[in-house]
C-alpha cells in the first residue's frame, strides 16, 4: 500500500458526497483530477471502492468501512498538526457547523470575535435547510448547529442564543383598502412558503392549521431570499423571521401586516450531539459562547430584541 494524504481526502470527500462532480467542487479541484485520485487509491485494493449504476454512484460494503478507516486516519493527522500549533502556543484546528437559512443572518456574529481572536482556525459552515443540517448534525460531520426548532429523536445539548420572531409580511404596494381592513389578510393574497424540510415552512404550516387561515392560493420557492424578492415584488404575503427582513423594513421594500396570534416566537438554539467529544477548537469555541453571548446580544440585536 502507497496511498497519499491527498488520496485519503479525495476518496473521504467522495464517499460523503457520492459524487465526483461535487466533490471537485467542495474540494476545489478538477473533475479529472479526483477522477484520476480515486482511481489511484482504487488501483491499491483488490475488491472495488464505488460502483456506478444507472450513471450514480455507490459506496460498495467494503467502499464503506474503508471510508470509516481514512476518516479516522485523517482526524488523527488533524489532532498532529494542531497538537505542533497547540505546541507553539496558537490555537489551530477546523471549526464545522451547520446552520438553517435563516441563521446566516444570527451565526457570524457569534463567530467573528473567536475567528478573529484565532488566527489558525479554519471555519467551515453550511448553510442549508433544517433537515440537511439536523442530518449533518447526526451524521456526527458538523460540531456543532444552529435551529429555532429542536430535533425529535435525537439526544442534544445545546445553549440558547437568542429570540426568533416571525411576522406576516408583504409590499406596502399590496396594503389593504379602508373598507377591507376587516378581512384577513390572505383572503385577497396568495401566501408564499419555503420548500419542505425548512423549520419556517413547518412552522408556517403549524400556525395556519392552529389558527385556522384562509389560505386562498399558495406558492413554494426554495430560497429565504427568492421568497423575500417575491413578497417585495407583490405577488402575495409570507411569514418571514424578522432577522432576516430587518434592511427592507427600514427602507419601505416591506411592512409588517398585523395579524392576531403573531409573531410566532422561539429561540435560536446552538446545538450539539449529547456526549460528543470536542477537538481543542470546538470546546473553546463553545467556551466562548457561553461568555459572550449576552454581550453579542446586546451590540448586535439590540433592535430585534426591541421589536
Amino acid at each position: 500500500m502507497n496511498y497519499t494524504l491527498h488520496q485519503l481526502q479525495v476518496f473521504l470527500k467522495v464517499s460523503q458526497t457520492k459524487s465526483i462532480t461535487r466533490a471537485a467542487e467542495e474540494l476545489h479541484l478538477t473533475q479529472p483530477a479526483v477522477s484520476i485520485q480515486l482511481k489511484n487509491f482504487q488501483d491499491q485494493f483488490e475488491f472495488p471502492l464505488t460502483e456506478v449504476i444507472h450513471r450514480r454512484l455507490y459506496m460498495t460494503d467494503f467502499g464503506i468501512e474503508i471510508a470509516g478507516a481514512v476518516q479516522n486516519i485523517l482526524n488523527e493527522v488533524a489532532t498532529i498538526n494542531d497538537k505542533t500549533l497547540a505546541f507553539k502556543g496558537k490555537m489551530s484546528g477546523t471549526l464545522k457547523i451547520s446552520v438553517v437559512s435563516t441563521g446566516k443572518y444570527v451565526m457570524p456574529y457569534f463567530l467573528s470575535g473567536f475567528v478573529g481572536r484565532n488566527e489558525g482556525i479554519d471555519l467551515q459552515m453550511d448553510v442549508t435547510n433544517k433537515s440537511k443540517v439536523i442530518e449533518s448534525l447526526k451524521n456526527n460531520e458538523v460540531d456543532f448547529s444552529l435551529v429555532s426548532l429542536l430535533p425529535d429523536n435525537l439526544s442534544i445539548e445545546r445553549i440558547e442564543l437568542m429570540q426568533n420572531k416571525l411576522f406576516l409580511v408583504g409590499s406596502p404596494h399590496l396594503s389593504p383598502e379602508a373598507d377591507e381592513k376587516e378581512k384577513h389578510p390572505l383572503q385577497s393574497q396568495p401566501l408564499i412558503f419555503r420548500e419542505t424540510g425548512s423549520a419556517t415552512r413547518f412552522v408556517m404550516e403549524q400556525f395556519i392549521a392552529e389558527n385556522n387561515w384562509p389560505v386562498r392560493k399558495k406558492m413554494e420557492l426554495t430560497s429565504n431570499e427568492a421568497v423575500k424578492q417575491a413578497v417585495i415584488a407583490g405577488l402575495g404575503y409570507s411569514i418571514m423571521p424578522l432577522i432576516g427582513i430587518k434592511n427592507e423594513l427600514g427602507n419601505g421594500d416591506l411592512q409588517i401586516i398585523p395579524t392576531p396570534g403573531l409573531p410566532i416566537k422561539s429561540n435560536w438554539n446552538l446545538i450539539w450531539l449529547k456526549g460528543k467529544k470536542f477537538s481543542p477548537v470546538a470546546n473553546a469555541f463553545l467556551q466562548y459562547v457561553q461568555t459572550e453571548k449576552d454581550r453579542i446580544v446586546q451590540d448586535k440585536f439590540s433592535w430585534f430584541e426591541a421589536k
